[in-house]
């Protein structure tokens, strides 16, 4: 499923009212007759675990202590939030570094303000019984994989990082939909996925134990999603931005003290949603990537210039950024959380 967060969506957003509303459009007024300003936020696919904090975070008014009344949007890949968020079609956005990185390589005037998943899902999933302990277990293996996306493009690197020939190891082109009934019928032997979303739904509709074989424990890391702004929300409404970053990092931490509670709030949130028990699965495995050595025990969102750094070396390497630009042309420092 989250592959698909990194191809263009094919059912185009709404234009939202705060992009080219009024004053009367753009601001509520809470129980307590406190003024807040209506936010859109985008998220990169239908909501699953890893976006447990952001139900949590409005269900605890953590958003309307700061000032505002959010609105949580469904996306339909990473590609379309940064897109849509770049045009001004929703206030904030939540979507892989991937995609912001070659959003902007393409000129599109959009900013993180923080990534939130700092180790990488990045992982080859396979059942139990396959017997993938380590890289070199994937040799004579076929792996299922989307051409194109961040998981394939990096998959190279991962196995060049391991003492692995491409050649060693079979990708089967499948599209992302059809990667875990690919796994489940014995086609392939495993897919590239994101161990916070399709290894918890596998192991569920299958009944049987998913290992995970994770680029960060094997040599390579790289940010994950996090939450981004177009240039001109950030230059219009810099205070919003500020406040937003915040919240959603307070939202984040509050969520992580209460995973449970987190997880409930997000009772009816679509009618894709996954089974409470891979929501819990996904947001349990969600909360072991929130830091980098560079970051643990600082507030979630915190970023550093050295992490960004090596993220954009990777996807230079990988060829999802031909134009590699400085850091802060990627991530805006002046609203970010500071450490």
């Amino acid at each position: 499923m989250h592959a698909r967060r990194l191809l263009i969506g094919v059912v185009p957003l709404v234009l939202v009212a705060t992009a080219c509303g009024g004053e009367e459009a753009s601001t509520s007024t809470s129980d307590s007759g406190k003024k807040l300003d209506k936010v859109t936020l985008t998220l990169n696919w239908y909501p699953y675990g890893e976006h447990a904090p952001f139900y949590y975070g409005k269900q605890q008014k953590i958003f309307e202590k700061h000032g505002i009344d959010l609105d949580i949007r469904a996306g339909q890949g990473s590609q379309k939030t940064v897109q849509a968020t770049a045009a001004g079609q929703s206030d904030f956005g939540w979507a892989d570094t991937p995609a912001l990185l070659a959003g902007v390589d393409q000129g599109v005037k959009v900013k993180s303000l923080g990534v939130f998943l700092q180790t990488t899902p990045a992982s080859v999933q396979s059942f139990d019984t396959k017997g993938i302990e380590g890289p070199g277990d994937l040799k004579g293996r076929t792996i299922a994989g989307t051409a194109g996306d961040a998981l394939s493009k990096t998959f190279p690197i991962f196995l060049k990082k391991n003492g692995i020939e491409e050649s060693d190891v079979t990708v089967q082109n499948t599209d992302p939909a059809g990667k875990i009934a690919a796994v489940i019928s014995g086609k392939t032997d495993g897919l590239l996925g994101y161990a916070s979303d399709q290894g918890p739904t596998m192991q569920d509709k299958a009944k049987k134990p998913v290992s995970y074989l994770r680029f960060s424990e094997h040599g390579l890391n790289f940010y994950s999603n996090g939450l981004l702004a177009g240039q001109r929300t950030l230059a219009s409404k810099p205070a919003v931005a500020e406040r937003m970053v915040r919240a959603v990092s307070e939202a984040w931490a509050a969520a992580a003290k209460a995973p449970e509670p987190a997880v409930a709030a997000m009772e009816g949130a679509s009618e894709q949603l996954p089974p409470e028990a891979v929501l819990s699965e996904q947001f349990a495995t969600t909360l072991t990537l929130l830091h980098t050595a560079a970051t643990e025990g600082k507030a979630p969102g915190v970023n550093t210039e050295a992490d960004w750094q090596q993220t954009i070396d990777v996807f230079a390497e990988a060829g999802m950024v031909t134009k590699p630009k400085a850091v802060g042309e990627y991530w805006d420092t002046k609203t970010a959380l500071k450490g």
